[in-house]
């Protein structure tokens, strides 16, 4: 996992932005936001990660497999920068782990039994309230 979150750091590219929000004439001086951006097919990733990652990244991919994180929540350059990083790291860190496979249940006969019979008067019960032919 070091190995792909090392790769990520080196391809990824940033620039910054001038950012809305709080900050007063500084704002309007010093572009603070980050927009970080790294292509996920220069990563190298083995196909189920790639996958993930694709369904992680949502919107945030763009058509040329690039994805694009924006941070401007800081009013501080570094501050937007690291906070970029750790999303993007979060973001990898997610696609990498591999989801728990689900166990499939299995319900005994009686229940089984018990179930069908509920379902039975339930549905008995919604057929009287329809309309009655006189």
């Amino acid at each position: 996992m070091g190995r792909i979150l090392d790769r990520a750091h080196e391809i990824a590219e940033e620039s910054f932005i001038a950012a809305s929000g709080p900050g007063g004439q500084n704002v309007n001086k010093v572009a603070t936001a980050v927009q970080l951006r790294f292509n996920i097919y220069a990563l190298g990733l083995p196909p189920r990660v790639f996958h993930r990652l694709k369904d992680i990244a949502g919107n945030k991919l763009s058509q040329s497999g690039d994805i694009v994180i924006d941070a401007r929540s800081h009013r501080t350059q570094d501050a937007n920068r690291r906070d970029a990083r750790e999303r993007m790291a979060a973001m990898i860190e997610e696609a990498i782990k591999e989801p728990k496979k689900r166990a499939k249940t299995r319900v005994n006969r009686l229940n089984k039994k018990k179930r069908l019979a509920s379902k039975k008067a339930h549905g008995e019960k919604k057929a009287m309230r329809g309309k009655i032919d006189l």
